[in-house]
């Protein structure tokens, strides 16, 4: 069985629940629904947030789901078998061939966007028609820093990922309870569980991604910056929106 007591899993347990407090992820009766990709993740926050349940003060019931984009070489078995096993919850698997479309669609660079947002389309249904009020997604604070990056040097827009939203359909709630919690812990801790991860064929293969460029671009700064990541997800809690120049969010003409 999984030791929650490990020093990792407890330092990210910790910083979970802080999140979950001050941003209010969960409430009371909430039923949340852990999309897992079978990475380190996501399987991180599917097993801590069953340990947070048990210690809640207030009652929330989890599913999982895992989406089978049926990408050569995929298979769930083992890692469905770890899940329900080693975590004591039942993983749902849906089976939908995107894999089959992005490749009709992509004829050149990545297929990461237009696979992202089948997988989210898919999964943003199946929550929405199966009555979950939340949907918990894996992205750590890694993640936020080189999504803040790919907008500012790519899409010209200071955006990066919030702990919560709501999808543009409003129909679904979105909440990230690791979005402060660095990959190196997760990473660690993955390793410690022995989890099974299941790698992605499919992005996975090409090079040149625009993402792995930016985490490349982090490793290398951090030799002289030792907290960066740590910065910049301060620095997006800290907004000074008088000291940026976006007309809509600040009164400029009326000064």
């Amino acid at each position: 069985m999984l030791n929650f007591e490990h020093p990792l899993a407890t330092k990210i347990r910790k910083q979970m629940v802080a999140t979950m407090a001050q941003y209010r992820l969960l409430r009371d009766g909430d039923r949340v629904l852990v999309c897992v990709s079978g990475g380190k993740d996501s399987s991180v926050l599917l097993a801590l947030l069953t340990e947070i349940q048990k210690r809640a003060p207030f009652q929330f019931e989890i599913g999982a789901v895992m989406l089978d984009q049926k990408q050569p070489g995929f298979s769930a078995e083992e890692y469905q078998k770890w899940v329900e096993t080693e975590i004591g919850i039942s993983l749902t698997i849906l089976e939908e061939d995107t894999y089959k479309i992005v490749q009709e669609k992509v004829t050149s660079g990545a297929y990461c966007s237009v696979c992202s947002r089948l997988r989210r389309g898919i999964l943003y249904n199946y929550a929405f028609q199966n009555g979950f009020t939340k949907m918990a997604l894996g992205h750590h604070r890694d993640d936020a820093a080189e999504t803040l990056l790919l907008n500012l040097f790519y899409s010209g827009q200071l955006q990066a990922m919030p702990p919560k939203f709501r999808s543009d359909d409003e129909r679904n709630t979105i909440i990230r309870p690791l979005v402060e919690v660095s990959e190196a812990d997760i990473q660690l801790l993955s390793e410690e569980w022995a989890i099974p991860v299941i790698p992605c064929n499919l992005c996975g293969s090409q090079d040149g991604l625009k993402r792995k460029k930016m985490k490349e671009l982090l490793g290398q700064l951090e030799g002289d910056i030792p907290d960066i990541r740590r910065s910049m997800a301060t620095a997006v809690t800290n907004v000074r929106v008088s000291h940026l120049s976006d007309d809509r969010v600040w009164p400029f003409r009326d000064l």
